[in-house]
């Protein structure tokens, strides 16, 4: 029975061994955060920034508020980070009932291709019910 329990332990140390230990990188350092929100009305504000540059801001509201139907969530920011190439990334976006609308310079321009489809769809809008009759 010794022996037995002897081998387990030697197998053990082991197979612990031969895993290779992963180093562990410190948690990176929050320089300032803020929060306010959500207000009764339903408006909010964020804004973060950490020690390795990355920084991020938000503020959301609810438009038209008080008019049935058309009453919408609206978030405007921004964010900022270094990427792994070491180019800086900064994207202004807005998100409302129009879906997110992300601006950057590292974000390619629409194709004029895709822009002719867009404006052909939206000049055809009997021709988007495929399907339905």
């Amino acid at each position: 029975m010794n022996r037995l329990i002897l081998v387990q332990c030697a197998l053990f140390a082991l197979a612990t061994a031969a895993v290779p230990l992963v180093p562990v990188e410190p948690p990176i350092p929050i320089l300032r955060q803020a929060a306010e929100g959500p207000n009764p009305d339903g408006s909010y504000n964020f804004n973060f920034e950490t020690a390795n540059g990355i920084q991020a801001q938000e503020v959301g509201y609810l438009k038209y508020a008080g008019t049935p139907g058309a009453e919408a969530r609206e978030a405007q920011g921004s964010y900022t980070y270094t990427a792994p190439n070491g180019e800086v990334v900064q994207v202004s976006y807005v998100a409302n009932e129009n879906g997110y609308q992300p601006q950057g310079s590292h974000i390619p321009p629409i194709p004029p291709q895709i822009i002719r489809a867009l404006e052909y769809i939206a000049a055809h809008p009997e021709e988007n019910n495929l399907g339905a009759q």
